[in-house]
């Protein structure tokens, strides 16, 4: 076997023999779980090293897995100093994966195969509508259009991740409330998309599936234990602990827009006026700023940021107050979560690293021992990654069900 493969040596299982039909599940369970994470093409007798395996139980489980489609069969390969190995390899393609990020304006969507590799993707106007059961359904519609794009037959579409912005119950895939979002309260997102599409559908918190994005394809590679903290037209944390999201006992971890800034606003409207996101997000800005007059953000931040560096009393007040009061947000995140990481996205952040250069600043005053401060290297795309990776992740082990079940009713 060639070095630096994924195939690996896994012991063989320790199951009884008083039940044949379970001990082959398992084995089937344990060939595909081989098959799906090979990144090339590989041999049977690379099957038989990695599963530990018997020759002919690996024989009978290809060939069940090339009649399913799974495994597509190569032919012969190059030769080794004998006879010619037959080489196949996982069909990514046997059926596909998509991903839906809902946001305020914008809605980002894509299709994937099952290793998560896109074919498709488009970025819409978030669409208006009388309500979010009205919504989700033209959203579904967009990605009907996309799937044609991919040429993914409906039928093949195995799971779709739907992040939302707000806080969201994943075992029910309900919205408990989105504020940017119109009506967005108690909202059954799963229950409708499942509906509009014909399929598995996951929902969970678009800055949650940030900070998946970023630890599989980002500036969190490496980091089981890191914060996404999102700062736009809302502010949001996603935060990993040992390779896990948390998600808190009400689905609310992470919910730092409410993070209250000083005890002066006790008294007050907390909600409106004392919070994080009140004080330091694109709205709070905009008000800082002359320039901004309802434009789309990234012309004024621009100009705002261009405006501070070339010595702007009023720009470089206004960014100095914002960073201060998001590095401040930053280091409390890391007093509570010691994460190795954080990294910040975000419209705030899409063009704005002497802001980051601030914010980093700040937090290195305030927190104990050293900690990276990145950018994001997905960016506006970290929601809709994460999303591919929830909705593989959920593809494969429907796949995996599907196989099983009809190597059961085979035998």
């Amino acid at each position: 076997m060639e070095r630096g493969r994924a195939l690996t040596l896994r012991p063989a299982a320790e199951v009884g023999a008083g039940d044949a039909g379970h001990l082959r599940r398992l084995n089937l369970q344990r060939m595909l779980a081989v098959v799906m994470s090979q990144p090339t093409p590989f041999t049977r007798a690379e099957l038989i090293e990695a599963t530990g395996l018997s020759a002919p139980t690996v024989g009978s489980l290809v060939a069940h897995l090339v009649r399913s489609g799974v495994v597509r069969d190569l032919g012969a390969g190059p030769s080794r100093g004998g006879r010619r190995p037959a080489c196949m390899e996982f069909n990514a393609r046997h059926g596909f994966v998509a991903g839906i990020d809902l946001g305020p304006t914008r809605t980002r969507l894509a299709v994937a195969d099952l290793r998560g590799e896109r074919l498709a993707h488009e970025v819409i106007p978030t669409p208006a509508a009388p309500d979010p059961a009205a919504m989700l359904n033209r959203v579904a519609d967009a990605l009907r259009g996309l799937l044609r794009e991919a040429q993914a037959p409906p039928e093949r579409l195995l799971a779709v991740a739907a992040g939302a912005p707000g806080a969201v119950d994943r075992g029910r895939g309900s919205v408990s409330c989105a504020p940017n979002l119109e009506g967005w309260n108690e909202v059954p997102m799963r229950e409708i998309l499942e509906h509009a599409l014909g399929t598995a559908v996951v929902v969970e918190n678009d800055v949650n599936l940030a900070v998946l994005g970023e630890h599989w394809r980002g500036a969190a590679r490496g980091h089981d234990t890191c914060a996404f903290i999102f700062v736009g037209t809302g502010i949001g944390a996603g935060i990993l602990i040992d390779g896990a999201l948390h998600r808190g006992h009400h689905f609310m971890a992470g919910e730092i827009a409410m993070m209250c800034m000083g005890p002066q606003y006790l008294d007050g409207d907390f909600g409106s006026r004392g919070c994080l996101e009140t004080l330091a997000g694109l709205k709070a800005l905009s008000g800082r700023w002359p320039g901004a007059d309802g434009r789309d953000p990234a012309e004024w931040l621009a100009e705002l940021f261009e405006a501070a560096q070339a010595g702007d009393g009023r720009a470089r007040r206004a960014v100095d107050e914002t960073a201060r009061l998001i590095g401040i947000a930053v280091a409390n995140v890391i007093a509570v979560v010691d994460p190795s990481l954080i990294v910040l996205g975000g419209a705030l952040f899409a063009q704005a690293e002497p802001l980051v250069r601030e914010v980093r600043s700040v937090v290195h005053r305030i927190a104990r021992g050293s900690i990276d401060v990145v950018m994001s290297a997905l960016g506006k795309e970290a929601p809709l990654w994460g999303g591919l990776l929830v909705a593989t992740t959920e593809a494969r082990g429907r796949l995996r069900h599907r196989v099983r079940e009809s190597r059961v009713a085979a035998d």
